[in-house]
């Protein structure tokens, strides 16, 4: 009822400067996101096939390719975990010095990346303040591909904080005390009350926790040590074969890489709006 009385004639004649607004829209969107896009996703068919493959499959392109995968995965979970819990105690509890944690929580998205990069590298660097004491036990964080994940790890907290922290705020205490009072315990009201409201948060938090961090590159550069087929991450490779003038290289790497990333974003997105519609469902 309500979205056909907003697309009837006089409805939109409430609304003045509708065509032109959309117009905008459109234009801008085209301008800024699809043509950039389109102009990556057909210029490899200027290029012969062979060489397109031959680009894309060499072990240095499939080695990077993996550890920014795997460290951006590894990464957006950690964040997932840690976050969920941060935020948890940030909403569910009063203590001195809330507020200053609150607000360092959003100290990556202020933080310019290479000042990051430097950072995390001078802090867990062989004679740095924690390098000094995890090298000695054989853990090595610095120029290597777990640094890489530390750094994506750092950056991708806020995303995954922030998106939980609103929807587990707006939860009604009256529902945990509901619970309470038909006889479930802490396990069950948080297994089987407060996590399934939760969960889609969660679940869009490691979204944008991985997407960030597979387009990370200015604060793992510094950390990572670049070392081809050991700590070289894909939008290092992509850049080295611009700066080499191999511009047919870096546009079929960047194709394979925003192909591979948007299949897996694609997919959780499904996943998660299955199981939401599951939930729909049952309920």
């Amino acid at each position: 009822m309500t979205a056909a009385i907003l697309s009837s004639p006089s409805a939109r004649s409430r609304f003045p400067g509708f065509g032109l607004s959309l117009g905008f829209t459109i234009f801008y969107l085209s301008a800024v996101v699809l043509v950039p896009l389109l102009a990556l996703v057909l210029r490899p068919f200027e290029f012969h096939l062979q060489d397109f493959w031959t680009a894309i499959s060499s072990p240095r392109v499939l080695a990077s390719l993996r550890l920014s995968f795997g460290a951006a995965m590894a990464a957006a979970a950690i964040d997932t975990v840690f976050g969920f819990i941060i935020a948890w105690v940030l909403v569910r509890y009063r203590f001195p010095g809330k507020r200053l944690m609150d607000a360092l929580i959003d100290l990556p998205f202020a933080l310019p990346t290479a000042v990051a990069g430097i950072s995390l590298a001078s802090i867990y660097a062989k004679d740095g303040w924690l390098g000094r004491w995890l090298e000695p036990a054989g853990i090595h964080v610095a120029f290597t591909p777990l640094g890489v994940m530390v750094a994506l790890t750092f950056v991708g907290l806020p995303f995954v904080v922030r998106t939980v922290q609103p929807v587990l705020r707006d939860l009604a205490p009256e529902i945990e005390e509901a619970a309470a009072t038909l006889g479930a315990g802490r396990a069950q009201i948080f297994l089987r009350v407060l996590l399934p409201e939760l969960l889609p948060a969660a679940i869009t938090g490691f979204v944008l926790a991985f997407a960030r961090a597979l387009g990370e590159y200015g604060s793992v550069i510094f950390i990572a040590g670049n070392m081809p087929m050991r700590s070289e991450i894909t939008p290092l490779l992509i850049m080295i074969k611009l700066e080499e003038y191999d511009y047919p290289g870096a546009t079929a790497i960047a194709l394979v890489f925003l192909l591979a990333s948007f299949s897996l974003l694609l997919l959780i997105n499904v996943l998660s709006w299955r199981r939401g519609s599951a939930r729909t469902v049952a309920a």
